[in-house]
């Protein structure tokens, strides 16, 4: 492939439309920002190398459909990407077909896309790529025809995974863990062999995650194999404990009732034990932790075949790696990390093929011991550990190493940037070649960590890609779909604001977009924020708000972002600003920061900001209008949680602890239901009717709060439609139209 533009000055180009664009009578439609093509252009997702580095694969929106993923690979040494796959070529007209299973685990990934969604290269011989789709599983071999491996799209295999010679795949299907292979001469052979017996009845499945792994802890598997592809080591899961929530899925033409375990704060999660499976015998070896390992957050294998698991208290202050001897399977405690208020679950868990500590591979590993984010060297045997990295911001993780350097990526710009860097064993670290201010780098690496596949994007400039060598700096670009080039015509600038926290000195990061209406002040302004723990929105990367945020600039709105301590990307006496403090500190720094705003910004009227909020965005939302001193004069909350005993254990306990009820001060005083009565100014509620992940239950106590106080306010109800409200596209234009309607009603003159 040839060089392209260089990343740096294509986004020197961009920044040039950028500056051209405040001036612009372009416009821009909630029509045209919701319909395709999108403006963004053919945003990929979960681009990879293959096994053996000589391609690079990605899901691709369909040119027809950006609803719809296909699957698309170009050979690193050159030539245009090549189609391998698509949903409705190989369903030829039939309907795509997704169990409520299959449903709710796309929504746990925060997909809202369909087709084929998710993929993996099989063996090592970089020519096959695994895929579900339909509740089936095909194999698509470079240069043949793409072959169906299962028929039975009723009964979905789920999390299917390939063995590491690419001979045999294993998934779960029914609750249970099979095996297959993938190159059996005769039926006999090819025919899926049961590896578990009792998933599927009495709430036990094996292989899976359970639901507060997959949604609070980023574990997204249940099953690995070893190394050699002789075993299996696979997490079963016992539900039954757990309460039984019914959700009422209610649609415009009838009702489902569902039925789902939901571990509420307080009550009892899923019990999970953890199992090797020899493959050849069957023989089942149990892996036992201690009593007080409540979640099972990471498991793998260390290269030397040994079993091992990363695990969590209950109220995850620490979290222990215990790997098994292969022989007497005896445990034993590798990595011992304490918190005082929780210890954050990471990934950086990897070994070191060249440095070897007391006989063993070196580990890597991440801590916040330092009071921010740095990688460590860990000898696996002794647990010693020293300072790998000392970056002057948190690192955010590890891309790859090659067992003599390590790539990562960590925060710059007070963590509203990020940038790749290179350490050595020795601790000299160099920042990527092609570093540029005010932008958001991340990647991919090869197996062997030679090569990277780089995402670049900045404010409202979309990602590129780029390939490149960990040690050159030539750039190969890997273009995908381009924009639309109203995108750069109306793309918003920000305004850089130095907001003060409540606490009179912590920096809190800021953007301000000014209003584009041509008329004079002053004008109305809305807030978004997030404000919960973990989720910086205040960067210099891509966003899909860019585009409303440039429509509403139009509409005369100037436009206000801000972070809240609690944020990632920042040192760790920030980021635990939401021990046992939900809507406390985050409430207190908003409307702090929004009271400076008229002395940063000329123009606003203080007495015409409104406030937009989405999951824990929309409880900050509603907080802040149950609240006499608010400065808001309206807000819009969806699928806000109003009380969080109805929230899941895994995420609410870490930060608030047990909830003795609700009686606890913390969950007491961040009850939405019991501020009903503080409600004297206009709120907008919003939220799926199938929520699984902050149950439609949620408004339905908050909108019986503020009927039994006779307080006025709108709700909007979405029939069918769960967390991230991703429905038609009409649904979507419906709801950024009553968006408008609402602020346009409540905030002009």
């Amino acid at each position: 492939m040839q060089n392209q533009l260089p990343l740096a000055r294509a986004a020197l180009s961009w920044a040039v439309l950028l500056c051209a664009a405040a001036a612009s009578a372009a416009d821009i439609t909630l029509e045209r920002i919701v319909s395709d093509p999108p403006l963004a252009g053919g945003l990929p997702r979960s681009v990879e190398f293959s096994t053996g580095g000589t391609w690079v694969s990605e899901l691709r929106p369909a040119e027809a459909d950006s609803k719809q993923l296909e699957l698309w690979a170009r050979p690193v040494a050159g030539g245009p990407a090549r189609r391998l796959a698509s949903a409705s070529e190989l369903l030829a007209g039939r309907t795509e077909s997704l169990t409520e299973a299959e449903r709710m685990a796309l929504e746990r990934k925060r997909i809202g896309e369909r087709g084929i969604t998710g993929y993996q290269w099989c063996g090592q011989g970089d020519d096959a790529l695994l895929f579900p789709l339909s509740g089936d599983l095909y194999l698509a071999r470079l240069g043949k025809s793409v072959q169906r491996l299962t028929d039975d799209p009723q009964v979905p295999e789920q999390d299917p995974a390939c063995s590491p010679d690419g001979h045999s795949v294993a998934y779960v299907k029914n609750g249970n863990l099979w095996v297959q292979s993938l190159d059996a001469v005769d039926a006999a052979a090819a025919a899926p062999r049961q590896l578990t017996q009792d998933g599927g009845a009495a709430n036990v499945f094996w292989g899976l995650a359970e639901f507060a792994a997959a949604e609070e802890l980023a574990r997204e598997r249940g099953f690995w194999w070893s190394p050699d592809g002789k075993s299996v080591l696979v997490l079963r899961v016992d539900e039954s404990p757990v309460p039984l929530k019914t959700r009422a899925q209610i649609f415009a033409d009838g009702t489902e009732m569902v039925q789902q375990r939901y571990p509420g704060a307080g009550s009892a999660n899923a019990r999970v034990t953890a199992w090797r499976i020899d493959l050849a015998t069957g023989q089942r070896t149990a892996l036992p932790l201690p009593g007080e390992a409540e979640y099972i957050s990471r498991a793998g294998w260390f290269a030397d075949g040994t079993p091992w698991l990363q695990w969590l208290t209950r109220d995850q202050k620490r979290m222990v790696v215990t790997e098994f001897a292969a022989s007497t399977g005896a445990a034993r405690d590798v990595i011992d990390e304490h918190d005082a208020a929780w210890v954050e679950v990471h990934q950086d868990l990897a070994e070191l093929k060249v440095l070897t500590l007391s006989g063993k591979r070196a580990l890597l590993w991440s801590s916040e011991v330092s009071g921010r984010r740095q990688l460590q060297l860990v000898d696996r045997v002794s647990g010693e550990r020293r300072a790998l990295t000392h970056e002057p911001e948190p690192v955010a993780h590890v891309i790859c190493n090659d067992g003599q350097q390590v790539v990562y990526a960590a925060a710059r710009e007070r963590g509203r940037a990020r940038e790749l860097f290179v350490v050595g064993l020795d601790g000299q670290a160099r920042a990527l070649a092609g570093e540029q201010p005010h932008e958001w780098r991340d990647a991919v690496g090869d197996g062997a960590c030679r090569r990277l596949i780089v995402t670049r994007s900045a404010w409202a400039v979309p990602p590129q890609l780029s390939l490149r060598a960990v040690d050159g700096d030539a750039v190969t670009a890997l273009p995908g779909r381009a924009p639309d080039p109203l995108l750069a015509q109306i793309a918003p600038v920000p305004q850089v604001l130095d907001v003060i926290s409540a606490d009179g000195h912590t920096p809190l990061n800021a953007f301000y977009f000014m209003p584009l209406d041509g008329r004079p002040g002053p004008h109305a302004v809305l807030t978004l924020a997030y404000g919960g723990p973990g989720a910086e929105t205040v960067r210099y990367a891509w966003s899909r708000d860019a585009a409303h945020i440039a429509h509403w600039q139009r509409e005369g709105y100037g436009v206000f972002m801000i972070d809240t301590r609690g944020m990632t990307g920042r040192d760790r006496a920030i980021t635990r600003a939401h021990d046992h403090a939900f809507g406390d500190i985050e409430v207190a720094d908003l409307f702090a920061a929004v009271r400076q705003l008229p002395q940063l910004v000329s123009g606003v009227d203080a007495g015409r900001i409104g406030f937009f909020g989405w999951s824990y965005g929309g409880f900050l939302a509603a907080r802040s209008m149950l609240d006499k001193d608010t400065p808001f004069a309206a807000a819009m909350a969806v699928a806000p949680p109003t009380d969080w005993t109805l929230y899941d254990t895994a995420y609410t306990e870490r930060y608030l602890g047990l909830p003795d009820e609700g009686r606890a001060p913390a969950y007491a005083k961040a009850n939405l239901v019991s501020r009903a009565a503080l409600l004297d100014k206009p709120l907008l509620i919003v939220h799926g009717t199938a929520d699984d992940n902050v149950l439609f239950e949620n408004s339905l106590r908050l909108i019986q709060a503020l009927q039994d106080q006779g307080k006025l306010f709108q709700l909007d109800i979405f029939p069918g439609l769960a967390h991230g409200l991703n429905g038609s596209r009409n649904a979507q234009l419906h709801l950024w139209r009553t968006f408008d309607d609402f602020f346009a009603r409540n905030l002009k003159p």
